[in-house]
């Protein structure tokens, strides 16, 4: 099944989370927050601006964002759980080197 957001709407797969704290200690699943980084799996088109146009998104499949808490709507497709938000939602884009930061 194949799946396109409509607008300016966006899907996302969460990324995990650490198990471990930088000082050792293992998180269990219960006390683990979701987590508020993703991959944009798949774009709409954009919004029309007031001439009628469309314009395009500024995020892109593939990309690494940050987004809000309680951004989304949860939706499971082939079995895998996603998220659906507006690109108004995202905080900001990870770039190549920021992510390897973030996971060191």
């Amino acid at each position: 099944m194949s799946f396109r957001p409509l607008h300016d709407r966006i899907l996302v797969r969460r990324v995990e989370s650490q198990e471990k704290t930088k000082g050792g200690i293992i998180i269990p699943d219960t006390a683990k927050e979701k987590p508020s980084e993703g991959e944009v799996v798949a774009v709409g088109t954009g919004t029309r601006n007031e001439a009628g146009q469309i314009q395009a998104l500024d995020v892109k499949a593939g990309d690494r964002i940050l987004f809000g808490k309680w951004s989304g709507t949860e939706i499971k497709i082939n079995g895998e759980d996603l998220l659906i938000m507006k690109e108004s939602d995202v905080l900001g884009i990870i770039d190549a080197q920021a992510a390897q930061m973030i996971a060191a």
